[in-house]
């Protein structure tokens, strides 16, 4: 088993959310803010899954020794300098969580859900515990339980794979899509650190580190059969927990769009 074999196991997923209806439900200002406010979840728990590899794969404790692989040492912190620490679109250094947050204050969406999310993990001091009393949608819970549960079973090689066939592999062609519809619907509105975040990501991942991320799992499942096996496995799930949380955000855009209309003036 290879990187060929994995993708081709996970084709039907990723179609599945290539050609998920939800791009064309996004068709106002409120679409938009809906997308946004229930995305940006996808955006946090990121982080975190290239922390825990950052954790695995290089020493980030005291006394430092070098780690047994310098490529995969050099993909991983080449990545977290980028999500972590990147340059915005005023040039100030941002991770791209903070960029997601400026350009959703700046078209109107409202952070109220991640922010209280945020002081109930820091409340918490469990992610379990904070994902299970949250009043999120049951599929958002879902997508965040599933990274903290590969994150907690602690294999780098399954880390890597909710990683890269979850996230980077398909950000690129998912954000290039969304990025179209914006592009058309809301011409007149000023999306520009939206979309500066989009472009950004586009040209990261598709260029620069989907490739790295697809050699990174190379390296950590050589010839382990079992190690392949159980990439496959998750990425399979991760892809799901994706669709799942693309059909929380379509249902959301649908019933607002429904309540939107039932209360217009007669």
């Amino acid at each position: 088993m290879n990187i060929a074999t994995v993708n081709s196991s996970i084709q039907i997923q990723k179609q599945q959310l290539l050609n998920h209806p939800l791009y064309k439900k996004v068709n106002t200002l409120d679409d938009l803010h809906r997308f946004l406010e229930n995305h940006v979840f996808a955006v946090w728990d990121f982080m975190s899954l290239l922390k825990a590899l950052q954790a695995k794969l290089t020493c980030t404790t005291t006394p430092w020794t070098a780690t047994s692989n310098p490529e995969i040492r050099y993909l991983i912190n080449e990545i977290v300098l980028a999500e972590e620490s990147d340059l915005s679109i005023d040039g100030r250094r941002l991770s791209h969580f903070e960029m997601y947050i400026e350009a959703m204050q700046d078209c109107g969406a409202q952070t109220i859900a991640i922010d209280r999310f945020l002081e109930e993990v820091h409340s918490f001091q469990n992610i379990f515990v904070a994902i299970k009393k949250s009043n999120l949608h049951p599929n958002i819970k879902a997508f965040l339980d599933f990274t903290f549960r590969v994150i907690e079973e602690g294999k780098p090689h399954e880390i890597a794979a909710a990683f890269t066939f979850g996230r980077e592999d398909l950000i690129p062609s998912m954000f290039t899509e969304i990025l179209r519809n914006f592009q058309a619907n809301f011409p007149a509105s000023d999306l520009s650190k939206l979309l500066y975040y989009f472009e950004r990501h586009i040209e990261l991942d598709a260029d620069e580190h989907g490739p790295m991320a697809m050699k990174m799992i190379t390296d950590l499942c050589g010839d382990n059969q079992k190690k392949w096996l159980e990439v496959q496995e998750i990425s399979v799930l991760a892809l799901e927990k994706r669709i799942g949380l693309w059909d929380a955000i379509e249902e959301q855009i649908t019933i607002n769009a429904e309540i939107s209309h039932d209360i217009k003036p007669s």
